[in-house]
């Protein structure tokens, strides 16, 4: 091959003549110490707060910004970290992706999908951290949630834009009540994300299957961090998954977000925070861990333009007591609290709420007047019978009204009962409601309440479709009133020949 020295020197002139320095600066920094999820650098002098850290292949999210060092942690592995290794700035903060593509999957804190169902096409991206709406932005809460749940719809209602705390010990039947919430949401146009933080695997996964067999996993998100995740993404599963929420809330959507349970977020910020040497305080939590959960929580809202944001964050409670520091916090947050009783649970009164220390402060703005009419008796009726419950047990000689008032209470409590997966229609509650409430099941024994409801239900379906529609269209029941009357008490009298009779009732 020939080299021809002339046109060599043309082209290194013609590279000179047109060269022009390109200068790339990166803001690095070095490994000082990592462990236990935790990394120290020193050298990012123009770090953010929450920005995403480039630790050589494992991502990390800067917490501490100190004079000299920057705290992060790692949102992986730390065993691909080591002392001396460099760290480069992302210039972003973290992020999740969102959108349609998200709904039926299952995600990781980070929004990686781990159903095995292949990646995800996220529409867009929203920092996990960003500012609640403001006051002007917010709209009262007019109009209802419902669960299908009788004794939260009537006693202690919800809507949207709410945040409404669940509370109770282990295993009274808080995930039961949020996960029959999101099935009742079929054929409403409310989508809904399920955040599970510190649960086991199996439990996430027999959600999901619980969710896809009732056709309600395809307008749901399950955002998990479970037991074995490390903690910093305990810590980003809520915010990740309330920035899902908010892409279809300011799209002028409807959602509902639970989070699945805020006690095992707040364990988890405490680990983070005594390992990144924060000073601790009460009970070991450091000082900024009611900010926590307010700037979460805060995020939930109904706008004036249109979309909402319903929060339902769950607590778990130690041995009942709601006296205690994370417990008070979030009911000092929260627009109200439904609080399970496991004695209730236990014996046998299912959903175990207790309408005596639940409350909903904004929700009875959203119940129709249907509701807050048959609820408001309910209500006294309800109280009137657990304070004579107690008096009745020290005395066996009971006057007339008072043991009337004992047969309606019980009929009540069993009217109230419920099992699980079965929602009920605002209108079936309406209608049973309304029955218990005006007395028209007092000749009916309390061991076929549940016998009764049923078909009543069935007979109302096959026979007065139009009255619960009515209920349903115009949450009223002045149209249907009379008519409601007689119809129960016609099927009442059939119910009771019949069983006199010894024969099931049929419609």
């Amino acid at each position: 091959m020939d080299l021809r020295p002339d046109e060599i020197s043309a082209i290194l002139k013609e590279q000179i003549a047109h060269y022009e320095p390109q200068l790339s600066m990166q803001d690095v920094g070095t490994v000082v110490s990592v462990g236990d999820g935790i990394c120290h650098i020193y050298g990012l002098t123009d770090c953010m707060a929450g920005e995403l850290l480039d630790c050589g292949g494992v991502y990390g999210m800067a917490q501490n910004l100190e004079e000299d060092l920057v705290g992060a942690v790692l949102l992986g592995t730390d065993q691909q970290v080591r002392e001396g290794d460099t760290v480069r700035r992302t210039g972003r903060i973290v992020e999740v992706p969102a959108g349609e593509a998200l709904l039926g999957r299952v995600v990781d804190a980070l929004g990686r999908p781990i159903d095995g169902k292949g990646p995800v096409a996220a529409d867009a991206h929203r920092p996990v951290e960003c500012p609640a709406p403001g006051s002007l932005e917010r709209a009262p809460v007019r109009v209802p949630l419902q669960t299908g749940i009788k004794a939260i719809d009537s006693m202690v209602p919800i809507g949207r834009g709410q945040r409404e705390l669940i509370i109770g010990a282990r295993q009274p039947g808080k995930t039961a009540i949020c996960l029959d919430a999101i099935k009742n949401q079929a054929g409403t146009g409310v989508l809904c994300i399920y955040v599970a933080i510190g649960q086991k695997r199996s439990t996430v996964a027999q959600i999901a299957e619980r969710l896809a067999a009732d056709g309600a996993l395809g307008r749901t998100i399950i955002v998990a961090a479970t037991a074995s995740e490390p903690a910093p993404l305990q810590y980003l599963a809520p915010y990740a998954g309330c920035a899902m929420g908010e892409y279809f809330m300011y799209r002028g959507r409807d959602v509902l977000i639970v989070y699945d349970d805020l006690s095992k977020h707040a364990v988890a910020y405490r680990a983070l925070s005594l390992l990144l040497h924060r000073p601790p305080g009460r009970e070991a939590y450091p000082g900024d861990v009611f900010y926590l959960h307010a700037r979460l929580l805060e995020r939930a809202a109904n706008l004036k333009d249109g979309g909402s944001l319903t929060a339902l964050p769950v607590i778990e409670t130690q041995a009942g007591d709601v006296s205690a520091y994370i417990p008070t916090n979030v009911i000092s947050i929260t627009d109200g609290q439904i609080f399970l009783e496991s004695e209730r649970f236990n014996m046998g009164v299912r959903p175990a709420v207790n309408p005596g220390i639940s409350v909903s402060r904004v929700g009875g703005s959203a119940q129709s007047k249907a509701m807050k009419e048959v609820s408001g008796t309910l209500k006294l009726v309800y109280s009137q019978y657990r304070e004579l419950q107690a008096f009745a047990q020290f005395g066996s000689d009971l006057d007339a009204d008072t043991r009337a008032r004992l047969a309606q209470g019980e009929r009540i409590v069993e009217v109230l009962k419920q099992p699980q997966d079965q929602p009920l229609p605002v209108e079936k509650q309406v209608v049973i409601l309304y029955a218990v409430v005006h007395g028209l099941l007092e000749d009916v024994p309390v061991g076929r309440i549940a016998d009764f409801q049923a078909g009543l239900f069935a007979h109302l379906d096959a026979a007065h479709r139009g009255l619960l529609d009515t209920i349903r269209e115009t949450g009223k029941l002045d149209e249907v009133r009379q008519d409601l009357t007689e119809v129960i008490k016609a099927f009442r009298d059939g119910f009771l020949r019949e069983s006199k009779g010894g024969a099931a009732w049929r419609t």
